[in-house]
This record gives structure tokens, C-alpha cells and sequence, in this order.
């Protein structure tokens, strides 16, 4: 990944990181994302507000951010990455709220939570009758994860091949000034980092989902636990599906985990 760019000032949305810390501070004061169907953000004038300044945060931050429009798959594959990047259990409104201005790139991702331990105590937390019914909301949040990876990963493929097609084509295009060239390369770059995101995210949902089926064993043994762990095999089998869609050190290039050390520094889109 670049470790800077520069846009020219004609075209930034936005002249000054104050705008955009402004901006941010009147989203989180708005609440949660709106949430759609199928694991997707409701379409509406305040997750899209969301997501425009996310963008330019993520400038400022001299993280991959590319002011052209979004493809229909460019689009498809935001909106499958919901899931996956928001938490599996819903939290209190601040978290949750937290979580999403990370999701869209407002906040950092060194903003996201990484306890092991949060689903399992958001799983709990909520009024329940039956021990049971947690082992089954546990066992259909696993289940509706492992079937939206495939939808994933076909939209990632799709937006790649795109990418490969817009990077060759840019020696063609004897028209394009510079900036336009930049932009195109910090979409590829964009594109890229939400994929190794989202295969980071399916991981640390998995670890979560085994922490809480492993503490509902010791509080409220039950059989329910047999089919948890099924679904938690499947889950896991089709989580290497994300594996062929980038390089292994992908997440450390995208600056989601931390660098190897002996790794120098090498940007996320190919030389065209």
C-alpha cells in the first residue's frame, strides 16, 4: 500500500481535516447504522453520508481512498462486507455506533474491538428463558456467516477481475492526467484492503464464536453444544474460500495487523 498520496485540491470534497472531524463527531452523535436485510446496510441517505465521509477520512489518514464512483460490484461488495465487520451480537448503542464509523472508514481500524470475549458476553447479556436458546442464536449467527462467504467471495472475484481490467488499461488511455491515474490505483488499493479486512474479520468472528461456545459449556452445559460445533466446522471450511483472493500478508500490507519486521514495505497494487 502507498505509504502517501496527494490529491489536488480541485477535487477534494473536503479542504481541511477539521471538516472531517466535524463531520465525524455529528455521525457518532447520530446513533447506530441502519441495518438492512441479508446481512447488508439498509440503503439510505445516512449509511451513504456515512460512507462519503469515511472516505475522506481515510484521505487524510494517507490510507487507500479514491473519489471515483463505485461500480455496481464495488457497491455490492461494501455492502456484503457489512456483516462481517460489524459485531455478531449487538452491543450498547455506543459500541455499536463505534463499530460502524470504523466499518466505513471514519475511525481507524485500530479502532475495532479485538476481545475474544465480547460476543459471548453481548450472547449473555440479553434476557433469556432457556439456556437452550443461546446455544441456538450462537449456532444460527455461525450458520448465517458461512453462507454469506460464498456471496463474498464471488463479488470479491468479480471487483478483481475489474481492477486487473482497469490497471491494464491504463497505458492506453493517452488522455489521463496523473491525478485520474491515482485515483484508479487507490480504488484497486481500496478494493484489495476491504477484501483482507473482511477475510481478517471472519477469523476473529470465528475465535469469538468458539470462546463463547467453550464459557457456555462451563455456565449451561447442554447437547445444544453438538450442533454448535458443526456449525462452527462449516464455518471454518468455507472461511478458506477468502484465502485464494489475496496474498497471505495482505492484512499487515493494508496496515490491519501489525508487519513482520524483516518485511519492507511493499505497496498493495502491482506495478502497471
Amino acid at each position: 500500500m502507498p505509504a502517501s498520496h496527494s490529491v489536488s485540491s480541485t477535487r477534494r470534497p473536503v479542504r481541511t481535516a477539521t471538516a472531517t472531524a466535524t463531520a465525524a463527531a455529528l455521525l457518532l452523535l447520530g446513533g447506530c447504522a441502519q441495518k438492512g436485510d441479508f446481512g447488508r446496510p439498509a440503503p439510505s441517505a445516512w449509511n451513504s453520508l456515512v460512507a462519503s465521509t469515511g472516505t475522506v477520512a481515510a484521505h487524510y489518514r494517507n490510507e487507500p481512498a479514491s473519489y471515483f464512483p463505485l461500480t455496481d460490484d464495488e457497491r455490492t461488495l461494501r455492502d456484503r462486507a457489512w456483516r462481517f465487520l460489524m459485531p455478531a451480537a449487538e452491543n450498547e448503542a455506543f459500541t455499536d455506533a463505534l463499530a460502524n464509523l470504523t466499518r466505513t472508514r471514519v475511525l481507524p481500524p485500530s479502532w475495532r474491538n479485538d476481545d475474544d470475549a465480547s460476543y459471548h458476553a453481548a450472547l449473555v447479556a440479553e434476557p433469556f428463558r432457556s439456556p437452550v436458546s443461546r446455544y441456538r442464536r450462537l449456532s444460527d449467527d455461525i450458520t448465517a456467516d458461512g453462507r454469506l462467504i460464498p456471496l463474498f467471495v464471488a463479488t470479491a472475484t468479480r471487483v478483481a477481475n475489474a481492477d486487473t481490467l482497469r490497471l491494464r488499461s491504463l497505458p492506453f488511455v493517452k488522455s489521463l492526467d496523473d491525478e485520474s491515474i491515482r485515483q484508479a490505483a487507490m480504488r484497486v488499493a481500496e478494493n484489495r484492503c476491504l477484501v483482507a479486512w473482511v477475510r481478517l474479520e471472519t477469523g476473529v468472528r470465528a475465535e469469538r464464536y468458539r470462546y463463547a461456545l467453550q464459557h457456555l459449556l462451563v455456565e449451561v452445559p447442554s447437547v445444544e453444544a453438538v450442533s454448535v460445533e458443526r456449525s462452527l466446522a462449516g464455518l471454518d471450511g468455507r472461511r478458506v474460500m477468502l484465502d485464494p483472493l489475496l496474498p497471505a500478508e495482505a492484512e499487515a500490507r493494508c496496515g490491519l495487523v501489525a508487519a513482520p519486521e524483516a518485511e519492507a514495505a511493499r505497496p498493495i497494487v502491482a506495478k502497471y
